[in-house]
């Protein structure tokens, strides 16, 4: 075999197993099939990202490559940057630390999931049943996202 043929070889070798080990590396990922924010590229969400801390509520930051996109304790903690902001709404609201939160639980994997009401863009938490300190989480996650500009309240506009 010529060396520029066994060369071509290699390097298509490595290649391959580069990516196959990238392909598996997001497969195994906690984020794998959550979909980013339709805003998730607003400048707004940039900054947040820059604030995203290394540990929420004892759990570590995962790896992750999606843009608007954050995720604790290998999928404990999912947040979305960019989402549809919820429009007048009588769902449970709860207002932490200035930051109005829209409660609702998912009924197809029975995780909690929180929504911003009032900013723009807005963020969605998604929460296991294994947080055990969700009033400490809303806490730390109120005072991440509370730069983003508010323009309204839920409790002002019908939702309790």
């Amino acid at each position: 075999m010529s060396r520029r043929r066994w060369a071509a070889t290699a390097v298509a070798v490595a290649g391959l197993t580069a990516g196959t080990a990238l392909v598996a590396g997001e497969l195994d990922s906690p984020v794998f099939g959550l979909a980013q924010g339709p805003r998730a590229g607003d400048p707004a969400c940039a900054r947040l990202a820059d604030r995203y801390p290394a540990r929420l509520d004892g759990a570590t930051r995962d790896r992750v490559t999606f843009e608007g996109l954050a995720v604790w304790g290998h999928g404990e903690v999912e947040l979305r940057c960019g989402v549809a902001q919820p429009g007048p709404t009588t769902d449970a609201c709860v207002s932490v630390d200035g930051v109005d939160w829209v409660w609702r639980e998912s009924a197809t994997d029975g995780r909690k999931k929180l929504v911003t009401y009032g900013r723009s863009p807005a963020v969605e938490v998604s929460v296991t049943d294994s947080a055990t300190r969700l009033d400490a989480l809303l806490v730390d996650l109120s005072n991440l996202v509370a730069p983003i500009r508010k323009g309204a309240k839920c409790l002002e506009s019908g939702g309790h």
